[in-house]
């Protein structure tokens, strides 16, 4: 290495270790300056408040936002501008994924603006939000029944507007997830030889979701409960039960005369028949 070489690069060493601890000190300090420009400060209008709390929700920065249009609706309370600030608001949590405190400011926009354009979009948006809230069918669905009743509300409220089909269609498909939490705590006592249990839990679908796929699964289903419930039962309760199965065949016949079952519930009908006589048979 020539000596020009090694002079040219022990003067730039100095000086990258001359000016490094003032670049430290600065670039905090601008990246400071700019922070504050895009946050709300002591001393800023309703509306610079306002505007950057707009700003930093087209940016997508939800968590700031929603501190920010908390302090517009802090110092603007009762102006048109906390109108604005207060759905935005709920916007921000709602796409922050905060979706129980989105509910509430929601509901809280549409309590204090009740003749607002947007009273529409923020009912249905709270029915939402506990529709995102709503877990698989195997856990605990409190939310989800929130979220039906919810918009079921809205359904009644608003049927011809269009988001009531979409409303409608949530509502189904929530009602389906209901029937199918009853159908497998119903396959659960099957499998424990629970089969009285179980009669009870296909009937609690087949009453409470009678449109779902999962009524039809129960129905028949149930017929072969109680046949494996008088099966474990004392010779003189085994006909009475024999005949609660035979009574579930009819009901399924009424309602599921095409059923996808029908055939199935058929062999089980003639299972019941079957264990009647035998009882029959074995008591003469």
């Amino acid at each position: 290495m020539s000596e020009k070489t090694e002079i040219r690069q022990y003067n730039m060493t100095y000086s990258i270790k001359r000016y490094l601890p003032l670049v430290l000190i600065l670039v905090p300090i601008l990246f400071s300056a700019c922070s504050s420009k895009r946050h709300i400060r002591p001393g800023d209008s309703l509306e610079v408040a306002y505007e950057k709390a707009q700003r930093l929700y087209e940016r997508g920065r939800y968590t700031d936002a929603s501190r920010a249009f908390e302090t517009v609706l802090s110092i603007g309370r009762g102006t048109e501008i906390a109108q604005d600030a207060q759905y935005l608001l709920a916007e921000s949590y709602f796409k922050n994924r905060d979706f129980l405190i989105a509910a509430s400011e929601y509901r809280r926009y549409y309590t204090n603006y009740p003749r607002s354009d947007r009273r529409v979009d923020a009912e249905f948006n709270e029915a939402m939000c506990y529709y995102r809230l709503s877990p698989r069918y195997k856990l605990d669905q409190t939310d989800t029944y929130r979220a039906i009743e919810l918009m079921q509300l809205f359904v009644g409220r608003y049927p011809n507007t269009p988001r009531a089909q979409e409303a409608a269609t949530m509502i189904d498909s929530m009602r389906d997830k209901l029937a199918q939490k009853e159908f497998s705590a119903a396959e659960l006592y099957m499998r424990i030889r629970a089969f009285e249990a179980a009669a009870v839990y296909y009937d609690l679908t087949i009453d409470a979701f009678p449109e779902t796929v999962w009524a039809e699964k129960a129905l028949a289903n149930q017929v072969f409960a109680y046949i494996k419930f008088a099966e474990v039962s004392v010779p003189s309760r085994m006909v009475e039960r024999y005949e609660l199965a035979i009574a579930s065949y009819q009901k399924y016949l009424q309602l599921f005369p095409n059923g996808p079952n029908r055939s199935t519930v058929e062999q089980y009908y003639d299972m019941a028949r079957d264990g009647i006589r035998s009882v029959q048979a074995a008591m003469n």
